[in-house]
């Protein structure tokens, strides 16, 4: 590679990781390389900064593009296609996640709902079935909160995102004043 050494050791991490988010080590390297790039590049420059070939360039870049997360450029006077990555982290946090759910979440909640409708023939697939209703169930409730969660401000999810564990204080306290208020109302039952 020829890239000066903090950029290097980046672009090689996300080569690495990229295998554990299922992609391919170049789709990784070729991502990292344009996150950090201070201009938009070339698939020829993007070859020659790597190592690898055009035409695994061009394969990645299309992988990417299908992933929604590079943007295409273009400069007067210059015929060539040039990649760059969207600016704002948090768009491309959104982009990930949204693409994710669409191919990894969705097929499998389809697929469930599918199962969940046949009849079990056995006491082994009634069992099978609860245990997948569970799951069912489980991966419609985070499909909500994404839903709703996407829909927030920056601002506001760097907020959420910042609280943490600090949330789960807020709900105990919530629920002390819930159960106070409860504790105080007259019982209506006890009236003659």
């Amino acid at each position: 590679m020829n890239l000066p050494p903090l950029v290097q050791s980046f672009v090689l991490h996300f080569g690495e990781m990229g295998s554990r988010w299922g992609i391919n080590r170049t789709v990784g390297q070729i991502y990292a390389l344009l996150y950090v790039s201070p201009a938009p590049i070339c698939a020829e420059e993007i070859a020659d900064a790597l190592g690898i070939s055009r035409s695994n360039v061009s394969m990645s870049l299309r992988e990417l593009q299908a992933w929604n997360l590079v943007l295409l450029k273009h400069k007067p006077d210059d015929r060539r296609d040039f990649f760059t990555t969207p600016d704002d982290v948090w768009l491309i946090l959104r982009t990930l996640a949204e693409e994710r759910k669409k191919r990894e979440v969705d097929p499998t909640l389809s697929v469930l709902r599918e199962i969940l409708m046949q009849r079990p023939a056995s006491d082994a697939e009634r069992h099978a079935q609860a245990r997948m209703s569970e799951m069912h169930t489980l991966i419609e409730q985070l499909t909500h909160w994404y839903e709703d969660v996407k829909q927030l401000e920056t601002e506001r999810l760097a907020t959420l995102l910042s609280l943490g564990a600090k949330v789960t204080k807020l709900l105990e306290a919530k629920d002390r004043v819930v159960s106070l208020g409860r504790s105080r109302r007259p019982n209506p039952a006890n009236k003659s």
